[in-house]
C-alpha cells in the first residue's frame, strides 16, 4: 500500500512522521523506498517518531521535527520458545537486527557504531533540539509568522534513570538500628536492640510495579 502511493506520482514529497513504531522489516521496507525514491524526500516529525519510525525518518533527505516532538531509539526485541539452542538463535538474531538499524543511523548522523549501540541500549528519548545535534534530524519544523520559544536540549535514558530509582529504593528499604537499651537490673540481660525496619525491596518494587501499571 505505502508502495502504491508513493510511485503513484512523481517529484519532491513531504512524508508526515507520528508514529510509536513496529515491525523491523516493515521498516526496513519503507526506508529503502523512500532511499530509492528519485525525487527529495522532506521528513517532518510532528508527534513521534519511535523505534522502527526512527528508522523511517533516517531516509528523509531533511529532516525536520516540530518543537515539540520525540525521537526514540532503542534496541530491537522479540518473542521466543524453546531450548537454550533456541534462545541463542533468537539472541543471534537480534544482534543482526540490531547492527543493520545502527547501518542506518550511522549514515545519517555519523556517530560511531558504539555511540549509537549505547543510545540504543540506553532507550534514548530526544526532543527535537537533541535530535538535531546528535544528528538525527536536520531542522526544528517553525512557523516564520511567530516567534519561536528557546527550546533546551535533552536526551532522557529510561535505563538510567530506572537504575537510580532502584538504589534510593535499596536505600530505603536498609534496616534503621536504635541505640542499645540499658537493663534494668544487674541480674537481666542486656535488652535486645530494637530494630525499626522500612519495607522490604520485594515490597517497594511491588508496590512500584503497581504504580507503573
Amino acid at each position: 500500500m505505502f508502495k502504491e502511493e508513493l510511485l503513484s506520482g512523481d517529484g519532491d514529497i513531504t512524508v508526515w512522521i507520528n508514529s510509536p513504531g513496529g515491525d523491523c522489516v516493515a521498516a526496513s521496507q519503507i526506508y529503502t523506498m523512500l532511499m530509492d525514491y528519485k525525487g527529495n524526500v522532506t521528513v517532518k516529525i510532528d508527534g513521534i517518531a519511535a523505534s522502527a519510525a526512527s528508522v523511517i525518518a533516517m531516509a528523509g533527505t531533511k529532516v525536520l521535527m516540530a518543537p515539540t516532538a520525540l525521537m526514540m531509539i532503542h534496541n530491537p526485541m522479540t518473542g521466543a520458545f524453546g531450548d537454550c539452542e533456541e534462545m541463542q538463535k533468537a539472541i543471534e538474531m537480534l544482534n543482526e537486527v540490531k547492527e543493520s538499524i545502527i547501518n542506518a543511523y550511522e549514515i545519517r548522523t555519523n556517530l560511531s557504531r558504539a555511540k549509537l549501540s549505547h543510545l540504543m541500549s540506553s532507550e534514548t528519548w530526544m526532543n527535537a533540539k537533541k535530535a538535531i545535534e546528535l544528528g538525527f534530524a536536520d531542522e526544528i519544523l517553525t512557523d516564520e509568522k511567530l516567534a519561536t520559544a528557546e527550546v533546551p536540549a535533552f536526551a532522557f535514558s529510561s535505563k538510567a534513570v530506572e537504575a537510580a530509582l532502584m538504589n534510593k529504593i535499596s536505600a530505603k528499604a536498609k534496616p534503621v538500628v536504635k541505640a542499645e537499651a540499658k537493663p534494668k537490673a544487674k541480674t537481666e540481660a542486656p535488652a535486645e536492640p530494637e530494630v525499626k525496619r522500612g519495607r522490604s525491596v520485594a515490597e517497594l518494587m511491588d508496590r512500584l510495579n503497581l504504580m507503573k501499571h
